[in-house]
């Protein structure tokens, strides 16, 4: 029953970070359900929903269906909207039924491929997975598949990677991020992705070096890296001071010199307290500690990076989140983690799409550049 939340919600699955991560791009997703995980994602997860047009499908599975492994079903009905929609590509994302059922995503996206002439993928995903593995994996798959491999670097040209409104909502972040690295002299091509084209993904090799701004980003910067050579570095450029030290690295890296973003590592645990992702939270952790000498100890429920440091902790549980968060003085997270903390610790709200959906996106800042709304509240 350790699984079991009893006060916390959930991060978003596995099968939301697919819809996610290509919700913009041109596809045509479908979430093998039986008609519930899809409304979970529109209404909580996915505030473009109203705002946007998407080809997001469920597969509406019936009983009988998921028993006797009806993939033929599903199969024409996708190849049937296909031809009537023609998607760019076709995606395939699994939830708990056909998970148990032993449905295979892959071999089914290989026979709709066949069938239409369309790419296609199919994610085995579970729903039992946070949206990290889920956005991951799509993006990579979607990089292997589509990159060009015939195109040449570009002096100062960068992508960012890893960047879904599951971390980084719609509240203008994305465009902050273009305008910043843009004002110091540097080119971006694919803000992979949010409010980029299709062109850009094409031509993501061009970059000399990738930003990863999540850990939905990670698999996508390791194949370029591989591909291409082109080197990367995690970090999100949480206030002046860590945008100057995130610079400072890619000039490096783009002359060929070996360089980091360095969380400091040498502090021990602290009552000081970040709660999410791994790469948003070490690097707001890091923001604060240059622009106000204070160290933050990670908590990260949803994902065990390599970033975490040794007395940072990985709690996917609710039970080992309570236990994390036993003598703390100070805690930034989501206002849902209020409810598990002591009356007399210092709580700054810092709304996170993934874990809380809608219910505060109208209160989630835009930090980046500056972080003077958690400034203000230490």
């Amino acid at each position: 029953m350790k699984q079991t939340s009893k006060i916390l919600s959930t991060y978003s699955a596995d099968t939301f970070g697919v819809a996610s991560s290509l919700f913009e791009l041109g596809g045509m997703v479908i979430i093998h359900d039986a008609s519930g995980c899809n409304s979970t994602y529109t209404t909580h997860d996915e505030p473009r929903w109203y705002d946007m047009d998407s080809m997001m499908f469920v597969s509406a599975i019936s009983e009988m269906e998921a028993i006797l492994g009806d993939d033929n079903k599903l199969i024409s009905d996708i190849v049937e909207e296909a031809s009537r929609f023609h998607p760019r590509f076709i995606a395939i994302a699994g939830t708990p039924i056909p998970a148990m059922t032993g449905f295979d995503g892959e071999s089914v996206a290989m026979q709709i491929e066949n069938e239409t002439g369309i790419p296609a993928f199919g994610f085995n995903t579970t729903g039992m997975n946070t949206y990290v593995s889920g956005a991951d994996a799509a993006l990579s798959s979607l990089i292997r598949r589509f990159a060009r491999t015939d195109v040449a670097k570009e002096h100062h040209v960068m992508n960012i990677l890893g960047l879904t409104p599951l971390d980084f909502s719609t509240n203008g972040q994305c465009e902050t991020l273009r305008k910043l690295f843009t004002e110091n002299g540097w080119k971006v091509n694919a803000t992979l992705a949010m409010n980029t084209s299709w062109e850009s993904i094409e031509n993501i090799g061009i970059a000399e070096v990738n930003l990863v701004v999540s850990s939905t980003g990670r698999q996508t910067a390791e194949y370029l890296k591989e591909t291409f050579g082109t080197p990367y570095v995690e970090g999100v450029p949480y206030g002046p001071k860590l945008l100057s030290k995130i610079l400072e690295v890619m000039e490096k890296l783009s002359s060929g010199e070996d360089a980091k973003l360095d969380f400091p590592s040498d502090i021990g645990p602290t009552k000081d307290i970040i709660i999410g992702e791994e790469i948003t939270s070490l690097s707001l952790a890091l923001a604060l500690n240059l622009e106000h000498n204070r160290h933050f100890t990670v908590i990260c429920p949803t994902n065990e990076g390599p970033c975490l440091r040794d007395f940072d902790c990985y709690a996917p549980y609710e039970e080992d989140i309570v236990k994390a968060l036993a003598g703390v003085e100070t805690v930034i997270s989501d206002p849902i983690f209020r409810n598990v903390l002591d009356e007399n610790v210092h709580f700054i709200p810092l709304g996170h799409e993934a874990f809380s959906g809608r219910i505060f996106r109208k209160d989630i800042p835009n930090l980046i550049g500056d972080i003077s709304y958690i400034s203000e509240k230490l």
